[in-house]
């Protein structure tokens, strides 16, 4: 699909964004911000500023570049390059999954845990771009942190990321396989495993994300199956781990928490839906 923009050259940035909302929204839900986004991008700007400025400002050239590829199905995300996510910007590339708001409820979750007292170590499994593991970083500013994940591609755009934000030196990516030989306790697990099964139907965005970060088995649950029998020793006593979910498997994640002795409270995101599942040692 190619887009179609206001001919006229006399056509503002204000009517530009009309136009390629009105396109967009054949493809997106959120048609008007990606058309803002991509604008922004286009200028140099801000979205902020770029809203701020629009009446004074010509369309630049490249935005229809840009407007085409958003509809043929490529993420925002990757081609702005960029992800904002809890307090920090983020490098995305096709070799991670993109950030989203759903995993921002661990992090909610961690910081409802530690309110007393920080954590100090810090354990991510599967951090792709390292969104949660410097998300983490970034609100306690005293902890250090490992993230694993079996990609080399996604730990290369975490070290970069980490680099990025000044947390390199807090921060220690490896590869490895979940937490295979990986030695605790850690104050604070953040895991967001694979978790879709593999006939189960997908749409949006997601479709562009890494299959190896996306499908888990028949049922979406052959990561948790793997990851559950070692948290018990991986969770430092007052610690905790925060767990992403599909919305429809709290009960079926809990119950393997549960096998292991672990104490399970559930946490909704901002749709409602169950997402974070926060696991414990018994008191």
């Amino acid at each position: 699909m190619t887009a179609t923009l206001p001919p006229s050259s006399d056509a503002g940035v204000g009517d530009t964004l009309r136009a390629a909302t009105v396109r967009l929204a054949v493809t997106s839900d959120t048609a008007r911000l990606d058309a803002e986004l991509l604008m922004a991008h286009a200028l140099g700007l801000s979205r902020a500023d770029m809203l701020l400025r629009q009446r004074d400002l010509p369309p630049p050239a490249g935005f229809a570049a840009l407007l085409d590829r958003r509809l043929s199905g490529e993420p925002i995300a990757h081609i702005l390059g960029t992800r904002d996510f809890w307090t920090i910007s983020l490098r995305v590339t096709p070799d991670t999954l993109i950030p989203r708001p759903d995993s921002e409820t661990l992090i909610e979750a961690a910081v409802d845990h530690f309110r007393a007292a920080p954590p100090a170590t810090l354990l991510d499994l599967g951090t792709g771009s390292g969104a949660l593991l410097l998300a983490a970083l970034s609100q306690w500013p005293q902890a250090r942190g490992v993230g694993i994940d079996a990609s080399p591609a996604a730990l290369a755009v975490a070290r970069d990321n980490a680099a990025r934000l000044g947390l390199a030196p807090r921060a220690d990516f490896r590869l490895g396989d979940w937490a295979a030989g990986v030695a605790g306790p850690f104050d604070l697990l953040l895991v967001n495993p694979p978790y879709i099964g593999v006939d189960e139907p997908l749409s949006g965005d997601v479709l562009r994300d890494p299959p190896g970060a996306l499908f888990a088995g028949a049922d979406g649950l052959d990561d948790y199956r793997r990851i559950a029998p070692d948290l018990p020793r991986l969770i430092a006593p007052g610690g905790m781990a925060a767990i992403e979910i599909g919305h429809a498997q709290r009960d079926s994640v809990s119950a393997l928490l549960a096998a292991q002795g672990l104490a399970v409270t559930a946490r909704q995101d901002l749709a409602g839906h169950d997402r974070c599942l926060i696991a414990t040692h018994p008191r």
